[in-house]
């Protein structure tokens, strides 16, 4: 996975009129920390930041954030730890920005895909997909865009678990190895043999429930 370039800006302001402003004027404020990183006030453009995003999802791009300080540059490679977005405008209200060690693996939730068609399915039942996104531990140029599981021989009944997925290069699952990933569900059985046998268990209470008490006839 190759770093995308980003360019910010370091930021003196602080609050939320001075946040606002920037908005206003196209930029976005955020900040840049790490374990070994004091935080660093950042503003980003917001058409850079855009097109940042369009080359993948933002738990998963690298960026090489160009950091702007006047007339001092240098550049931090990063990922996207939380990007906070305004519920009813969909506009973006910060960003944390979190430096990584590109010797170091990191931890990154990667989307399931499935392939193939499933001879469950084909035969009238459903695939479940459990997880949508599984967490894997990797060096940040061996992020995969996303972990594809074939599904075609699955039958009815049949799940797929975490061990009995494999993946390349030097990539590890987080989790229990016997997490169910995806699974093909039987159809729904039909309601009428419920029915039937509600009726009966109702026949055999009431014939019950007639029988004479013990001594009656006496």
């Amino acid at each position: 996975m190759e770093l995308i370039e980003l360019k910010t800006n370091i930021r003196t302001t602080v609050g939320n009129g001075p946040a606002r402003r920037l908005r206003e004027a196209g930029q976005i404020p955020a900040v840049l920390y790490g374990p070994k990183t004091e935080s660093v006030l950042l503003s980003v453009n917001k058409n850079d930041f855009d097109l940042a995003l369009k080359q993948g999802r933002s738990g998963q791009i690298i960026l090489n954030l160009v950091v702007q300080n006047n007339d001092e540059t240098y550049t931090r490679p990063a990922m996207i730890k939380e990007l906070q977005v305004h519920p009813v405008s969909r506009n973006y209200l910060h960003i944390d920005f979190y430096e990584i060690d590109m010797d170091r693996k990191i931890t990154v939730g990667i989307p399931i895909v499935t392939v193939g068609s499933s001879v469950g399915v084909e035969r009238g039942g459903v695939l479940q997909i459990i997880r949508r996104e599984l967490e894997v531990q990797c060096l940040p140029f061996e992020v995969p865009e996303s972990i594809e599981i074939d599904v075609t021989d699955m039958d009815m009944g049949d799940s797929i678990h975490l061990e009995d997925i494999s993946l390349d290069g030097d990539v590890e699952f987080m989790g229990e190895s016997n997490l169910t990933v995806v699974t093909v569900l039987s159809p729904k059985l039909e309601e009428e043999p419920e029915e039937e046998e509600e009726l009966e268990e109702e026949d055999a209470e009431k014939e019950e429930g007639e029988t004479p008490e013990a001594g009656s006839e006496e």
